[in-house]
């Protein structure tokens, strides 16, 4: 599917907007010329005798007149073009959010967070920029350059060829100059600039860590001496944008010298009246201000190209990437069965999950990642899935979930292909996984994120349910606690004991549980499951897990290895047949083992 750019679909939406920004400049430009002018005319006329009062008053009319609508222009144009703007600003963001939210089940394993807050809060801004100041400023500079050269034609076309070899240095040549002594540095700073970014956000996730090994000075100076690193290639570039306003300055004093020297021959010839030297010195000044800024709007293009590069290239990921969203299994018709079976589902609560000879490779001419796996899952099936990492386990979930289609064989929610859900999954199937994320907001407030229309009295009962009500009871402020920034406040199993309260408050027929008690402790991490098992009675559970702790109470355990099923059966049939999960499960629990204490 070809992909939009990221200017053209702006340019045609607000085509009528640009043109009245476009428009608004430039009369911004001639105001200020016109105020020059008639200022010039007025100081001239001034210091000579009038032959009529109103010689002085219309000038001085046409002073107040361009003062003020030169202000009025101005603030107009800025309104419109920054409302414009912030509008196309707001568009880019959502379609960046749309890009990554289908990446969201393995956004980490795709693009660092660095690259996505650089993107978010860089790349953007720079796409903003094209507008406000390069593509404006350089089209209202090319308008007052036609106009003026025309002004100036109607006097002495030989001068205006002149006046015009000195707009092209200030509109064409310099920029052209700048630009290319000035791309290379320009795209580095940006680049550089983008990696300092990645490397600062790492290291602030890591903090504890390099405190903890007591290296955080040195973290410092390295990046300190990175920063100094850019800050030396900035400072060449603003050395260089010194020289060139110089420059730009000096030829705008000759065409100042050049233009007094003009008129005063015009004036000595008798071509035009002595008041009206000042008056075309003058509006040299304003007209200037429109030519000035275009070398520096241009040398901005490496860092746009690389901000465009970088945002494409998360756009090619995400169109690229093997995730369905609802486009796997294609057509509007399936979107439809899918649609219709999710409201059987719901209504009756049973979903049946199936995989038959399922299989699948991230890239052609890959290994498998899963390949031939048969499973049934009616309603109310429990089933553990166990295997070292890289085991396919991961995978599997993602098919179960119809984030990604197979490659080979099926996965059928309610006979409907999983990947045609699309959207609709989380209706379905919900998912605590390893380190679910708790929002800086109230307890209250996180675990209605399962059902944000929920009651008061449905918060508190999947709290309760949870096993939270008594923790809750003990906060200052009962469920409107603020849990602080990834819910710090609390411990880790509190916090998967809320993200359990968020899973109850969907209320899907079927859960995943992807190892949900990582990094917890013995005793937490049974107390936990204990309440998950109990709490998800009637539910359908896939549960992912390294640990055999609570596998006896599964209806089913699968070892999966290389892709594939190894080894499946019930607990008590597993520890009877299979020596290799027998030892698995005395190395994993030897103490309980020992003492024939096989329960939760």
């Amino acid at each position: 599917m070809k992909r939009e750019g990221w200017f053209a679909p702006y340019y045609s939406a607000y085509f009528w907007r640009f043109v009245l920004i476009i428009l608004l400049g430039a009369l911004t430009i001639f105001s200020a010329s016109s105020l020059m002018y008639t200022s010039g005319f007025l100081i001239s006329k001034a210091s000579i005798p009038p032959e009529n009062i109103l010689m002085i008053y219309v000038p001085i009319v046409g002073v107040r007149t361009f003062g003020t609508s030169r202000a009025v222009i101005h603030y107009v144009e800025r309104l419109v073009g920054h409302d414009t703007i912030l509008r196309i600003l707001s568009k880019m963001r959502v379609r960046l959010y749309h890009m990554l939210e289908p990446q969201a089940l393995f956004l980490s394993t795709r693009f660092r967070t660095g690259d996505i807050l650089g993107m978010l809060a860089d790349d953007i801004e720079y796409l903003q920029n094209v507008y406000l100041r390069t593509v404006f400023p350089s089209i209202i500079a090319l308008l007052i350059y036609a106009a003026a050269m025309i002004a100036l034609g109607t006097f002495d076309v030989a001068f205006a060829l002149l006046m015009g070899l000195y707009m092209l240095v200030l509109v064409v040549v310099l920029p052209l100059i700048s630009l290319l002594l000035t791309q290379k540095r320009q795209r580095q700073v940006k680049q550089e600039r983008n990696r300092l970014y990645q490397k600062l956000t790492d290291a602030v996730l890591g903090l504890s860590d390099w405190v903890i090994s007591g290296r955080q000075s040195q973290f410092v100076d390295t990046y300190e001496a990175d920063e100094q690193a850019v800050a030396r290639i900035d400072g060449s570039l603003r050395r260089w944008a010194r020289l060139r306003m110089f420059i730009g300055q000096a030829v705008v004093g000759l065409a100042v010298l050049s233009l007094l020297y003009w008129a005063a021959g015009q004036y000595a010839e008798g071509a035009i009246a002595g008041t009206l030297i000042a008056a075309f010195v003058l509006v040299v000044f304003p007209v200037a201000d429109a030519f000035l800024p275009v070398s520096e709007a241009v040398e901005k293009i490496p860092q746009y190209r690389n901000s465009l590069e970088r945002l494409e290239g998360v756009e090619a990921a995400a169109g690229d990437a093997p995730l369905s969203a609802g486009t796997a299994a294609g057509s509007a018709g399936a979107e439809a069965q899918a649609a219709a079976a999710l409201q059987a589902a719901k209504a009756s609560g049973q979903v049946q999950i199936e995989l038959k000879s399922a299989g699948y490779r991230y890239a052609a001419g890959d290994d498998f990642s899963v390949q031939g796996l048969d499973l049934a899952l009616p309603q109310g099936r429990k089933v553990a899935v166990i295997g070292r990492s890289g085991a396919g386990k991961s995978t599997l979930l993602k098919l179960v979930q119809g984030v990604i289609a197979p490659t080979i064989g099926s996965v059928t929610i309610n006979g409907i292909d999983a990947a045609a859900y699309g959207e609709r999954i989380p209706q379905l199937i919900a998912v605590l996984n390893q380190s679910p994320h708790l929002f800086d907001t109230t307890v209250a407030n996180n675990i209605r994120l399962g059902d944000p229309g929920a009651s008061e009295a449905a918060v508190q009962q999947a709290a309760a349910l949870a096993k939270l009500d008594t923790l809750i009871s003990s906060l200052p402020e009962g469920y409107d606690t603020p849990v602080r920034e990834a819910g710090q406040r609390f411990s880790g199993g509190e916090r998967q004991r809320m993200a359990l309260a968020r899973i109850l408050l969907q209320n899907t027929p079927v859960v995943v549980l992807d190892e949900p008690t990582v990094g917890l402790d013995p005793r937490t991490e049974r107390e936990l499951l204990a309440t998950m098992f109990e709490a998800m009675a009637g539910k359908t559970l896939i549960w992912v897990t390294h640990h055999l702790v609570g596998a006896e109470q599964m209806d089913e355990v699968i070892f999966m290895e290389n892709g594939q099923v190894e080894m499946r059966g019930t607990h008590a049939e597993l520890m009877e047949r299979q020596p290799r999960y027998r030892k698995l499960y005395e190395l994993d629990r030897p103490g309980q083992y020992l003492n024939g204490a096989d329960g939760v």
